[in-house]
């Protein structure tokens, strides 16, 4: 469904079904270098169980346009700017990694629109390494391949999605090069930064007044479950592991629906 935000075009995936505003929603919100792809399974599971479904491209990635934004707190206002494009007065929030950290800011900035809140593959703070960052800027491609090995926790999860055989890491590699190159070979560095520098975590937590479901890779080497103990502390969440690594919705997709099923129920 193509949308105006801010002035431009906007894009979110309905998950199969025609858009219709009504409740419940649930809102998917993308990481770094990624586009609303990565939650085809899900949206599409939500979308055709009584859920309207919005799965975003945020500014600069997939088909809405650009500038990318280069911090949370901007991409947590074009959130609730596109909900508010969308005719959605609340929604479930759900957030993969950046995502994660986008759906907890515009949680706390607008408490009364955020019906519940699912944060996947998440850490706060989420520091990059200054090393990583540099290479970004100098050599993009290999950032990107490092950020791929991460990611993964196999070379080969079965079943995964889009089913088993699928080549994760070439698949994701190539995703998160379309993103870069889609976006002047800049996406990288902002994606990354934003995480980075985002400050508000606890803070922003503090706010939330939704029920909150953390759901966390036991092998994430990215954003391993350590990292996220304060997060679910101050959210006072419930919080479920899977036996995977960052690229959860990828590596073991039935197993994050079933999770969130346990949240948001159809």
């Amino acid at each position: 469904m193509k949308l105006t935000v801010d002035g431009r075009p906007a894009y979110a995936y309905t998950g199969g079904k025609d858009w219709r505003p009504a409740p419940p929603c649930v809102v998917f919100v993308h990481g770094a270098l990624h586009d609303h792809t990565v939650w085809t399974l899900l949206a599409r599971w939500y979308a055709h169980h009584g859920y309207a479904v919005l799965a975003v491209d945020l500014p600069g990635h997939g088909r809405s346009a650009g500038p990318p934004l280069a911090a949370v707190e901007a991409l947590a206002d074009w959130l609730l700017a596109l909900l508010d494009a969308a005719g959605v007065a609340r929604a479930f929030l759900v957030g993969h990694s950046m995502g994660s950290l986008v759906a907890l800011e515009a949680a706390a900035r607008a408490p009364e629109r955020a019906a519940g809140l699912a944060l996947v593959a998440t850490a706060w703070p989420m520091k990059v390494g200054a090393a990583l960052l540099e290479t970004a800027h100098a050599d993009p491609a290999r950032a990107i391949a490092q950020v791929n090995a991460l990611s993964h926790s196999t070379l080969a999860a079965k079943p995964s999605y889009p089913g088993p055989g699928a080549w994760l890491h070439g698949a994701n590699r190539a995703l998160m090069q379309r993103m870069q190159d889609g976006a002047d070979g800049k996406l990288f560095e902002l994606d990354f930064g934003a995480c980075d520098a985002y400050a508000n975590g606890l803070a922003a937590a503090a706010r939330v007044r939704c029920p909150a479901w953390l759901v966390l890779g036991t092998r994430d080497l990215m954003t391993p479950p350590r990292a996220a103990q304060a997060l679910a502390a101050a959210l006072r969440a419930e919080v479920r592991h899977i036996d995977a690594g960052h690229a959860l919705m990828q590596e073991a997709p039935d197993a994050v629906l079933a999770a969130l099923r346990r949240a948001l129920p159809a």
